[in-house]
């Protein structure tokens, strides 16, 4: 069973979004605070996450924290900022025992003033966060955003969108950057906390087995925000006809080449065009039974990975390829055959069919856990988009191999970016 309310607005910009189901003996409450994907803040965003769980008004410490969660059965407490497009969202998740199976009945409502405590009644020190806990989270901070590094997969993929996207904001890592994260204060950050508090449209997502009405009545209660003057963050830009094509090579002390393509696809996620864009994405590079893999990694023998996938806000199309140094012009040349085989049609209805298969299989794991659960209808949330799961499946089963063509030919190749060996000083 599951079952998704429609949303209902606490204030004028916040909302909460009421998914039922009987499928874990958990419940879930999510809060999501929506910014604008900016250099300014990006940094100081990635730090606040980490520092508000550090401790609250009543629970000085982490381990103050602990203890209280660990007195509601093990509750756990997370926060995250992630990038959604050009939005920059900071989460703070509280997952707990369903009421219905422990002798406590006032679980989740004790979870929801925890969980208020953290985010609206942070531990100040004569008028700051304090000093110790924002130093130790800025050395945090500053080890992950070094750490890039040590995936060069996902480096060389983060890096391509980074040079394909150089002069917008889409561009920016999600964690921010060193430089401005070694000018931040405990007082600047704080400075910086209750603006986000106060000007930020807020979504509230609660996942579990429980009655609605009992829900908007504790979501009301415990959670409460003072918003002011409250921002709108706006649709990022996404039509680009690339003038010429952006190569970019970077040297690093590896042993296998990191080659990434960046297309712009022109397609909004909003268009009819969109599912078939999705699954011209997974014929080309989905998995094992697409057109990459068969051709350029088990005929050829050219790669150690190969894969395609869609960026649904800012409508790219990126394909990343593990391959020897040497390879590179072969490996890019491949490339571009199978899409513009592709974009003749060189794909069987099998194929389509192999792809709608695993694409349904993608949208249904939505459901294996509440925490993806809460992040696809907060996705649907700020895409203004009200397709349920089965509806999206519809949608997909309904592609016809004419459209898939027709969204190739909107994609139009921007950027080549390739991580390869460091030169050897002679």
């Amino acid at each position: 069973m599951l079952k998704r309310l429609k949303p209902i607005a606490i204030e004028k910009q916040i909302k909460l979004h009421i998914i039922k189901t009987d499928k874990f003996k958990t419940n879930l409450v999510s809060v999501y605070f929506q910014r604008p994907l900016a250099k300014e803040e990006v940094t100081k965003n990635a730090l606040l996450s980490m520092v508000l769980p550090r401790g609250a008004k009543n629970y000085t410490s982490s381990k103050a924290l602990s203890k209280a969660l660990e007195g509601l059965y093990g509750a756990f407490l997370g926060s995250d900022v992630t990038k959604k497009g050009e939005r920059n969202i900071l989460q703070f998740r509280m997952q707990l025992a369903n009421d219905k199976y422990v002798e406590d009945e006032n679980v989740l409502a004790k979870g929801m003033e925890i969980l208020n405590e953290v985010i609206n009644n942070p531990y100040i020190v004569e008028g700051s966060f304090k000093d110790d806990y924002v130093n130790q989270e800025k050395e945090n901070l500053a080890e992950r955003i070094e750490g890039r590094k040590n995936d060069k997969m996902k480096y060389a993929f983060d890096r391509c969108i980074e040079e394909m996207c150089r002069n917008e904001p889409f561009s920016l890592y999600p964690y921010g950057n060193i430089d401005d994260l070694k000018n931040i204060t405990s007082t600047s950050l704080y400075a910086h906390y209750k603006n986000v508090i106060t000007s930020s449209p807020i979504d509230i997502c609660v996942v579990g087995d429980f009655d609605e009405k009992e829900i908007e009545k504790l979501v009301t209660e415990k959670l409460k925000f003072n918003q002011k003057e409250v921002i709108a963050v706006k649709r990022e830009k996404i039509e680009y006809i690339p003038d010429e094509i952006n190569v970019v090579e970077e040297n690093m002390d590896i042993n296998q080449g990191k080659l990434n393509l960046g297309y712009r696809t022109n397609i909004p996620f909003e268009s009819a065009m969109y599912q078939p864009l999705v699954l011209y994405s997974n014929i080309l590079g989905g998995g094992p039974n697409s057109k990459f893999f068969k051709n350029i990694r088990e005929k050829e023998s050219l790669c150690y990975y190969i894969f395609s996938r869609v960026e649904k806000f800012k409508s790219l199309l990126l394909v990343g390829a593990g391959i020897e140094f040497e390879n590179y012009d072969k490996a890019v040349s491949l490339i571009k055959a199978q899409m513009m085989d592709m974009n003749k049609g060189d794909f069987s209805e099998e194929d389509i069919e192999s792809a709608k298969n695993s694409i349904i299989t993608s949208i249904r794991s939505m459901t294996d856990t509440p925490h993806m659960l809460a992040d696809f209808y907060y996705t649907q949330a700020i895409s203004n988009n009200e397709d349920t799961l089965e509806t999206m499946i519809e949608k997909i089963r309904n592609v016809e191999k004419t459209q898939i063509i027709e969204a190739g030919k909107s994609i139009k190749l921007d950027t080549i970016y390739f991580l390869k060996k460091k030169e050897e000083v002679r």
